[in-house]
């Protein structure tokens, strides 16, 4: 275009040709032309953003593994005519949060129980700033921005307190273009040490909290219908209130350094999730009741929690009857709050459950789904028939064979135990059987049979290997950001023109099937996009 000088001011690195002003798309300039977007149209839609639905009623894509399924959510929200949490990951366990920690080796790591190791952080491969920029890029090349369909974009997983405090800074600056963070208080919670008695619990909260604050929140649990008692009350106080003064201090760091780089109230704004899903147990509807209500009376109105309801990725839940049961005290809370439910290992359910869920929350939801779409990328290579993506396909496969494998004879006992479960879940009784008996034995159970991406055990292990150093199911090959890591990521950015159409078509279908059974759109808009779907046969 040709800017005026104010314009021009936004953005550096520029060079006039024929009369016209061409900018680099560098990291800076897309925090300069977010600004020039929004400061000449508030409700500009390029950038990730918030809007009433996307606080409300949603679906959240994570990218666990690469980026390719962008495509196939962006169509699916231009059929649906709704927007969604387009983007989301969560930062540092699966995105990069510093490229120069990377660089430096100086990346923390990642407990994975199930494989009985420690994988380096940001197995995903991609850091958060070249996330916040490719995603942007992507909807300017395919022309999603056109739509005017708000999109967001979840700084999922944030964590608070524990470890984390030494570099809450730096995550803060990598997530600056998220809008919605999902705050995840199990870091801090877990080390919380709850006073025995309830002398003690007293005295902490009258030591620690300002009695309008507590107050305040008495108040606002009594309102919701609960009564708990002074020292169940005390005790929650003194088990929550570490984390959510960490809370408060990460919140207001994001805010700033908003008002640092955002000229418009649009760009600065963001949803909050609180997340309370990663500790153990169910969460109670009083442990909601008081979180909810102190992140509001400090001043942190809360769009979204994530209780935990006893979700495994991608296994349906088993009692209908029960699910309801346990979702509809939490959303009674909820409901009282303004506060939607967030999901949390949404993906693999069932179409009941889904309707279960949206049926008691009135589709005030948000269901995460990330595993998901490594599975929809495997089931695409199986189905292509082009022989690159045949080769990848069983090079990925029989790297979880080896995993699968290799875990049922590990050491450890939860290795161990997760590994046989996968492989039992799999194959029948006898076959089990058979498997357990030598690690040999299992290899060849496991490679008898028929690669498939449905098979249990091939789920559980696929997101490791996009990272895996040459392809390789040593446990000190994953997470590799050498350039050997880079090299096996670069093998999913290479498959065919069919394999990508197989891929981001099963993941639009995917995402229609949740909207559909969630009741986030009308039904028939979900037919007709499906019908629409079914007839695409080229990717570009």
């Amino acid at each position: 275009g040709n800017p005026d000088d104010s314009e021009i001011q936004h953005l550096s690195e520029g060079a006039e040709l024929g009369g016209k002003w061409y900018f680099p798309a560098t990291y800076s300039n897309l925090i300069g032309m977010k600004n020039l977007m929004l400061e000449n149209d508030s409700s500009c839609t390029v950038f990730p953003r918030t809007s009433e639905q996307l606080g409300k009623s949603t679906l959240g894509i994570g990218a666990r593994f690469t980026t390719l399924h962008w495509d196939g959510v962006d169509w699916a929200m231009s059929r649906l005519g709704i927007g969604l949490t387009a983007n989301q990951n969560s930062i540092p366990r699966e995105l990069v949060y510093d490229v120069d920690a990377m660089l430096a080796d100086k990346l923390d790591s990642v407990p994975f129980p199930f494989i009985g190791c420690d994988v380096p952080e940001g197995h995903q491969g991609q850091s958060v700033e070249g996330m916040s920029h490719g995603c942007v890029l992507a909807k300017l090349k395919n022309g999603f921005h056109k739509l005017g369909i708000p999109w967001s974009f979840n700084a999922d997983h944030q964590p608070i307190g524990g470890k984390f405090d030494e570099r809450e800074d730096q995550l803060v600056q990598g997530c600056l273009f998220a809008s919605y963070i999902t705050f995840d208080l199990s870091p801090e919670l877990a080390i919380t040490e709850v006073p025995d008695d309830a002398r003690e619990k007293e005295e902490f909260v009258k030591g620690e909290i300002s009695p309008d604050i507590v107050e305040a929140t008495r108040k606002k649990v009594q309102e919701v219908g609960l009564a708990p008692t002074e020292e169940e009350f005390n005790g929650l106080l003194a088990y929550v209130w570490p984390a959510m003064v960490k809370m408060k201090t990460r919140d207001e760091k994001y805010q700033k350094i908003r008002e640092k780089y955002f000229t418009t109230e649009q760009g600065r704004e963001y949803l909050r999730e609180l997340s309370i899903d990663e500790l153990p147990g169910l969460t109670t509807p009083e442990t909601t009741a008081v979180m909810l209500a102190l992140s509001f009376e400090m001043g942190m109105p809360i769009h979204f929690v994530a209780p935990a309801f006893g979700f495994q990725k991608n296994i349906p839940y088993p009692d209908n009857d029960q699910l309801r049961a346990m979702i509809t005290p939490i959303w009674n809370i909820c409901e009282k709050f303004g506060v939607s439910i967030g999901f949390h290992s949404g993906s693999g359910k069932s179409a009941e459950n889904y309707q279960v869920a949206g049926d008691v929350t009135r589709s005030n939801l948000e269901i995460k789904t990330s595993g998901r779409y490594t599975y929809e990328m495997g089931v695409a290579l199986y189905n292509s028939t082009d022989s690159y993506d045949q080769e990848l396909w069983r090079d990925w496969y029989n790297f979880t064979v080896e995993l699968a494998s290799n875990g049922c004879f590990a050491e450890d006992p939860t290795e161990r135990k997760m590994a046989r479960e996968f492989v039992s879940l799999t194959v029948d009784d006898e076959s089990a059987q058979k498997a357990f008996k030598s690690i040999e034995d299992c290899r060849s159970v496991l490679r008898s049979l028929e690669p498939n991406p449905d098979h249990f055990f091939w789920f559980e292990y696929n997101f490791l290997y996009v990272l895996a150093a040459a392809g390789a199911s040593d446990k000190k090959a994953l997470g590799d950001h050498s350039a050997e890591g880079y090299k096996q990521r670069q093998r999913f950015y290479s498959i065919s023109e069919e394999g990508r159409l197989l891929y981001v078509k099963r993941v639009a279908e995917y995402i229609l099937f949740l909207a559909t059974n969630t009741s986030l759109v009308d039904s028939q808009v979900c037919e007709n996009a499906k019908a629409e779907l079914a007839l695409l046969n080229s990717y570009s």
